[in-house]
This record gives C-alpha cells, structure tokens and sequence, in this order.
C-alpha cells in the first residue's frame, strides 16, 4: 500500500510540473521606441515568437525620444532609435549600453498634389528653402524650373513634420543640415528641432496622416510608410548630381560605403552618402540594449532573438523595403553580442 502511495504521489507530482509548465506564461520583453523600423520589428517579434512560443515582445512604437528616454529610466529592457545617443544622453544611463544595428532604411519626400505623379524632382537647396517656409506656392520658379515636362499647380505648399521626438526626424534634419548652410545655423539636428513652419503629425502614421489627408501637403515618412499608404515620393538630386528614386537599391548604396568604416560603436550617419545610385536621405537603426543585464532570463532571450534578426531576420527585410545589413557589419554586431553580460558572464 505504502509502495502504491507513493507511486501515485510521484505520478501527481509530474502532472502538476508537467500542467504547470504548460500554463507557465512564456517571457515577455519590453521595448519601445523608433517607428521608423516599426512595420519590420512586428513582423520580426511576430515571426520569432511564432517559432519560440516561450518568449514574446512587447514592443510600443512612440519615436526614438521616447524610446532613449525610457531605457534609461529602466522601464523596458531595449530601447529603439533611429539617432544615436549623443554623449550628454549617454552619461545619464547607469550603465554602458550598446547600439546594435538592425537595418538601414529610406527617409522619403511625399506629397499630395492633382496632377504631379511620383517622381517630382527636388534639389537639397528647394528642399530646405521650403522646409525654411521660403518657397511657398508649388508653382514657384525654383520648383517649376526642376520639373519642365509637369505643370505645377498654382497651390500652397502645406509642410508636414512630427510632432514628436523622432530618430527619422534626426535623419531627415541631418540630411537638411549636411546639404544646407542656413538650416545648419538657423535649425540644426535632432530628434526634435523648432520647426521654422509646418504642422505636425505624431509617428511616422501621423505625418503620412497628415499628407494625405490635406492637399498641398509636402512631408517626409519611412519608405515603408510611403509604399504602404501608396503615397506619391519626389526624387531627390543626390551628392553627384542625379536625381534618384527611394529604392531599395538606393538605399542599399548609401550603407554598402558605412560597412567599409563602420566605428566600434555602430553611431555612423548614411546621409548624403557618394555615388550615383545612391539615395541621399538614408539611415541605420538601433536596437539600445545595455551592456551589463539585471534580468538573466531576460538578456538571454533578448541574446537569442538578436542572434536570430542577424541571420533569419535579415531575409525578411526586402520584402517590407528595408535594406539588410551588409554582411561585414552583421559579423561585427555578432562580436558585439558577445558582449552583453550577466554577473560577469557572457550571455551569448
């Protein structure tokens, strides 16, 4: 009796481990920050928890500002931005935190205007000027002499830019300040600058909003965003002369030059880049994962799942028009990996 006692007690015992398991909520990981990269990051955390159901991600798009600040209050496990940290932000965290690269996007010009297909030609000198509230109407000289073979309406030109802090607002305003004297001194970089005019939209699903909802409207999205909403995008003249359609090609060129020269630290800008293919408004973004974890369990999965964006990950990203990474910065980010500790101890 005693030998059956215990016997039923042991097999208990194992349906009470086994049924814990079973319900046992899988690993949740937080994040927030950039919406430049958000239509790929669903798809990646979808993809990656479909296939390793005992973690999932909790990822909230509300801009790169957002994102810093709430990885260096500790309220999530990773941030997400489209600018990289400056110095100042940096030495407000508690701990060295790294910036590991996921991909490299296109900030695009859309606009809403009867008549002008995609493919309005713009020079950086045009774009500033009416970024600058300088150039007013669409039919305006500067505009009109670019684009001969279409009539420009006789319009005004309603500026669209985020309302929030914003890493593509750091790209695009580092593309204006690299290309134009005036911007540089009158408006400068950042996530957040005192726009000169326009109205604001919050996220990249804002300012697209924004654009089409109002005609005349002139802003600037992630391409994702852009081809999504079907939204009309101007080419741009690039540093060697040629106007140039956002494409991934395009795109491409601008980050194959960075893998040559790529820093230790990942914090390099893709703007204004040399060739003749190249798209001129393009940037990296980064996953803010901190150096030293406090969560074992964690760091592990958050390891797990950046091994896996380098490699499965980097498959998915055509299809939702991101340029993957060029082979020499995944490997680089794969060193850099190694590491992200715990105690002392590497979690790679």
């Amino acid at each position: 009796m005693k030998k059956l006692y215990g016997v039923l007690t042991a097999v208990l015992a194992t349906i009470a481990v086994a049924s814990a398991a079973f319900s046992a909520e899988p690993l949740t990981v937080n994040g927030a920050g950039a919406t430049f990269p958000y239509p790929l990051y669903s798809k990646w955390f979808y993809d990656y928890s479909n296939a390793n159901p005992g973690v999932r991600f909790n990822y909230q798009s509300i801009g790169s500002g957002a994102g810093i600040q709430q990885i260096t209050t500790g309220t999530v496990d990773f941030g997400a931005s489209d600018a990289p940290m400056t110095e100042g932000q940096m030495a407000k965290l508690p701990g060295p935190i790294l910036h590991i690269p996921t991909t490299i996007g296109a900030v695009v010009i859309v606009y809403n205007l009867d008549g002008v297909n995609s493919g309005l030609k713009l020079t950086p000198e045009v774009l500033a000027d009416i970024y600058l509230g300088k150039i007013t109407r669409w039919n305006d000289p500067k505009v009109a002499e670019l684009n001969k073979t279409v009539t420009m309406p006789n319009a005004d030109i309603v500026v669209a830019h985020r309302s929030d802090g914003s890493g593509t607002t750091d790209i695009f305003t580092n593309y204006l300040r690299t290309v134009n004297t005036e911007w540089r001194a009158k408006v400068g970089r950042g996530t957040s600058v005192n726009w000169p005019v326009g109205l604001g939209g919050k996220g990249n699903e804002g300012v697209s909003g924004v654009v089409k909802q109002t005609p005349g409207a002139i802003g600037y999205v992630e391409l994702a965003y852009a081809k999504q909403n079907k939204m009309k995008v101007a080419a741009l003249r690039n540093r060697d002369g040629h106007f140039v359609l956002p494409t991934l090609a395009a795109t491409s060129a601008a980050g194959a030059g960075a893998a040559k020269n790529m820093p230790a630290d990942f914090r390099v800008s893709l703007v204004d880049a040399p060739g003749k293919d190249t798209y001129p408004i393009a940037g990296m973004t980064w996953l803010l994962v901190y150096k030293n974890q406090t969560n074992e369990a964690k760091g592990k999965a958050l390891i797990q799942f950046l091994k896996w964006a380098m490699t499965d990950g980097q498959k998915l990203e055509a299809a939702l028009d991101y340029a993957p990474l060029p082979k020499p910065v995944v490997e680089k980010v794969e060193h850099a990996l190694k590491g992200i500790m715990y105690k002392g101890k590497s979690l790679y």
